[in-house]
C-alpha cells in the first residue's frame, strides 16, 4: 500500500477549487478505504501566481484538512513549470504521484485504474482520452491537428493524452535529471522510458470559470513542444533549400533555351512573384531558425523554471528556488 501524491497547478481557479478539492477528497478516501493508498496520501496544489482567490482557497482547505497541501510560486511561471513544481516537491515524499488539471475535466475515477497498473508493476500511466464527444468541431480538429504535427516534425508524444498521468518514484527521479528551461513535460516524459501503460477515460465539459488553453495559447504551445523536442524543422528548411537550388538550375537552363532561340520575353510578372515568394521562403526560415537560436539563449542563462515562496505541507516549511 503505496503513499500517492495527487499535483494540481492551479491558476486562478477560485471558482472550481471548492468542488474540485471536494471530489478529490472523496476519491483518495475511497482508496484509502479499500487499501489501495496509503493513509498519508496527500493532494499538492500548486499555486501559479494567480490574481484571484486561489491561494487563500488552498490555505482554508489545508488548515480544514492535513490531506491538502499547498505550493505557492513567487509569480505566474506556466502551466508546464507549475506541474514541474509540484512534481519536483513531492518525489522525495511519495511512492507514486499523479498530476491532473483543476477543472475536473480529468475523470477522477480513473485514478484507480492508474494505481492498480502501478501495483502490477508499471511505472508509467498515461491518462488518454477515449474520445471527443464533449469537443467543438473546431477544438476536436485543431487538437487532433496538434498530436499528428507534433508527430510529424519528430515531437514524439502519447496520442491524445495531455498531461494527466501516474509516475512512480523513479520515474519522478528520473525526470529530475532533465534539465531544460523550455519544458514540454508530454514529449520529456516518455524519454524518461521505463515501464509505461495506458488507462482511457472521456474528458467531461470544465466544471466552471474559462479555459486556460485558448487558441492563441494552443500556438504557442504547439511551438514550444516542437522546437523543443525535435530539430526536424531546420532540417526541413535545408532541403527545401536544395529543392529551390534546383528548381533555378532549371529555370536559368529554360532561360538560356529561350535566349538562344530568340523567344526572350519580359517576364515581369513572373520575376516580381518569384522574389516574393523566395523573400517569403527566407523570412520564414529565418524565423524558424531563431525559435532555435532563442531556446539555445535561454537554455544557456539555466535560469530557475519556478521558485517556491511558500509551501503548506506536513512539515510547514518554506522552501527557495529548485
Amino acid at each position: 500500500m503505496g503513499k500517492l501524491y495527487c499535483v494540481i497547478p492551479c491558476y486562478n481557479e477560485q471558482e472550481v477549487l471548492p468542488e474540485t478539492s471536494s471530489r478529490i477528497r472523496e476519491k483518495i478516501e475511497e482508496l484509502i478505504s479499500k487499501g489501495k493508498i496509503s493513509p498519508e496520501s496527500r493532494v499538492v496544489f500548486v499555486n501559479d501566481g494567480s490574481k484571484d482567490e486561489t491561494w487563500n482557497i488552498i490555505s482554508a482547505l489545508h488548515e480544514e484538512n492535513p490531506v491538502f497541501q499547498g505550493i505557492n510560486l513567487s509569480k505566474n511561471m506556466g502551466h508546464q513549470n507549475a506541474l514541474l513544481a509540484g512534481l519536483m516537491t513531492v518525489k522525495d515524499y511519495c511512492d507514486a504521484c499523479i498530476s491532473m488539471d483543476a477543472d475536473l475535466q480529468d475523470d477522477i475515477n480513473a485514478i484507480e485504474q492508474m494505481i492498480d497498473k502501478f501495483n502490477d508493476g508499471f511505472d508509467v500511466v498515461y491518462g488518454v482520452r477515449s474520445k471527443r464527444a464533449t469537443d467543438t468541431f473546431f477544438k476536436r480538429v485543431t487538437a487532433e491537428s496538434f498530436y499528428k504535427l507534433m508527430e510529424g516534425l519528430g515531437a514524439k508524444t502519447v496520442y491524445n493524452h495531455a498531461d494527466y498521468r501516474l509516475m512512480s518514484k523513479r520515474a519522478l527521479m528520473a525526470l529530475s535529471e532533465f534539465g531544460e528551461v523550455n519544458l514540454f513535460l508530454r514529449g520529456i516524459v516518455p524519454m524518461v522510458g521505463f515501464k509505461s501503460d495506458i488507462v482511457y477515460y472521456e474528458r467531461a465539459e470544465r466544471f466552471a470559470g474559462e479555459s486556460k488553453y485558448p487558441l492563441k495559447k494552443m500556438i504557442s504551445f504547439a511551438v514550444q513542444g516542437i522546437t523543443s523536442l525535435s530539430t526536424k524543422p531546420i532540417k526541413m528548411i535545408t532541403g527545401l533549400g536544395v529543392l529551390i537550388f534546383f528548381v533555378s538550375i532549371l529555370v536559368f537552363i529554360y532561360s538560356l533555351a529561350r535566349y538562344f532561340t530568340g523567344h526572350t520575353v519580359a517576364g515581369w510578372t513572373t520575376t516580381v512573384l518569384s522574389v516574393w515568394a523566395i523573400g517569403g521562403l527566407i523570412m520564414i526560415s529565418l524565423g524558424v531558425i531563431g525559435e532555435y537560436i532563442g531556446k539555445i539563449y535561454l537554455e544557456t542563462k539555466n535560469r530557475p523554471r519556478y521558485i517556491i515562496e511558500s509551501y503548506l505541507g506536513d512539515e510547514e516549511e518554506n522552501r527557495g528556488d529548485l
